[in-house]
């Protein structure tokens, strides 16, 4: 800061004529000198958001940049859409600020409910759908703003905050002096090549984040060659909205909002989700299931033929198996079968001189299968799914970070076991470090069946170490649910639960 800076821009500072009281600092834009704030108005009595522009009054160029800055986001302050927060007022030294303040200039917008970017990020990478479903409300206020001939200034991560429904909004306002609409496609390319990596892909980002790598000829390297299981598709609109040139570079945020819709149309048609990362082996095939309540849609007439195929091959293989089992008992009979000797019937109990297979004993059983199971088509953790079984507790499944306890972002997440055959379960014990974390034991007539459809059997909070859960009487079943309702509360905006081990006993 240069002498003129005022030492109030410290928490507890007061500024704006003593109207501001400066509550926390969200971030800084050095390109244009700004500080990013929460504020107290104080005759308002309501919290704002505050992009506080520094320097000298004596340096003619800043305060010109300055004045510049101030101007675009009175401009501004006629648009109104949920990706952006709504520009309040706007100060200049003389009109709201006294020149010894060393602010040359000030937007003032309402105060953004939710968490920063930043934090969001802070755990890791998103998934694709996440990402997705998070950028698109700011790409549309984007969009909508370059209709009005407008330039928000979307170009840094530390100026966007995620609402507390889960979408990115434009949070403190004001524009470089020199930027233009281009930037503001750049940026929200940025934002996604961020939320795809953990990576800022821009000049003059945040210390604290990793700069994107480049490639020889100094171009970002794509996200997915980062993290191969990343869509192509997105992947590409993020690298090509960062380029300058007119062959391949993406040049509009409509272009952006398109791919998004894409990858979100694509999702919602998805029923089960295979992430699949070249470095992976067939072995780990299972670990990739994703089980969601999304239904795909298939045609009736497909539908008549596929259970008139099956029907055809159930009576064939029945067919084959009643030859091969009378060939066996006649070869292996005691008397030949031309002798006519006596024929001796073993009564199992209730099969009324039929035979009838015996009843599966009581005790542990595996499943065949387990995957993620996921209401909003974001699973958490999907290729580590198998872990919850694999009779290893030093290896587990571990939901991801929420920093808004369920249902904030969705009502919860779970695991669908299935096996090969119904079964009627007495208990389930979990073996899990995360005290506190509440599930629900329910059973399901399909692997996608909508979790209202779905029927609960039992509910359990969890300790650290081994919970056994007594389940309720229910028919046999071949897919048994564990839905958790509450994540483990760490404390700092953690919500976050880890299951090591599932054993599910057998009923007598």
């Amino acid at each position: 800061m240069s002498s003129g800076v005022s030492a109030a821009l410290v928490p507890g500072g007061v500024i704006g004529n003593g109207r501001y009281r400066l509550l926390a600092k969200s971030g800084a834009d050095d390109r244009s000198r700004a500080e990013l704030w929460r504020a107290r108005d104080g005759q308002l009595n309501r919290d704002v958001a505050l992009t506080v522009l520094l320097g000298d009054l004596a340096d003619n160029d800043a305060a010109a940049r300055a004045r510049r800055t101030v101007e675009r986001a009175m401009h501004a302050a006629s648009f109104t859409h949920p990706g952006v927060s709504r520009v309040i007022d706007v100060l200049t030294p003389g009109t709201g600020i006294r020149p010894d303040e060393g602010i040359l200039g000030m937007v003032i917008a309402e105060w953004t409910q939710g968490t920063d970017l930043m934090d969001l990020i802070a755990e890791g990478p998103l998934p694709a759908g996440a990402a997705t479903r998070l950028l698109e409300p700011l790409g549309a206020a984007i969009e909508g703003a370059h209709h009005a001939g407008l330039v928000l200034g979307a170009d840094h991560p530390q100026r966007i905050r995620v609402t507390s429904d889960g979408r990115l909004r434009l949070a403190f306002p004001g524009p470089r002096p020199d930027a233009i609409a281009r930037d503001d496609v750049k940026g929200l390319g940025a934002i996604l090549y961020l939320l795809l990596t953990g990576r800022w892909a821009l000049p003059g980002g945040p210390s604290s984040v990793p700069v994107a790598p480049t490639g020889p000829d100094g171009s970002v390297v794509a996200p997915n060659a980062l993290h191969p299981y990343l869509p192509h598709e997105l992947s590409s609109v993020a690298v090509r909205s960062l380029e300058d040139t007119s062959v391949g570079g993406i040049r509009t945020s409509a272009a952006i909002l398109q791919v998004l819709d894409q990858i979100a149309a694509e999702e919602a048609e998805t029923s089960l989700i295979s992430p699949v990362s070249s470095s992976r082996s067939r072995d780990d095939d299972d670990d990739a299931v994703v089980w969601t309540t999304q239904r795909p849609r298939q045609d009736k007439q497909q539908k008549k033929k596929l259970w008139i195929s099956v029907g055809v091959l159930a009576l064939a293989t029945l067919t084959v198996i009643v030859w091969l089992s009378v060939q066996i008992v006649g070869f292996f009979s005691d008397e030949p079968s031309r002798g006519g000797g006596p024929t001796v019937v073993i009564n199992q109990p209730g099969s009324n001189g039929q035979s009838a297979p015996a009843a599966s004993p009581a005790g542990p059983v595996q499943p065949g299968r387990i995957g993620v199971y996921d209401v909003t088509n974001q699973p958490d953790n999907a290729n580590q799914a198998s872990r919850a079984v694999d009779n290893n507790a030093s290896t587990f499944w571990r939901t991801d970070n929420y920093f808004q306890p369920f249902p904030t972002l969705k009502p919860g997440i779970g695991l669908m076991a299935s096996f090969a055959e119904p079964v009627r379960l007495a208990s389930i014990t979990i073996t899990s470090p995360s005290k506190g974390t509440r599930v629900e034991i329910r059973v399901a007539s399909a692997l996608d069946a909508p979790l209202e459809e779905t029927k609960r059997i039992g509910v359990a909070e969890l300790s650290d170490g081994q919970t056994q859960i007594q389940l309720n009487e229910h028919e046999p079943t071949g897919h048994v649910l564990i839905w958790i309702t509450q994540l483990t509360n760490s404390g700092g905006g953690k919500n976050q639960s880890e299951i090591r081990e599932i054993l599910y006993t057998r009923a007598q």
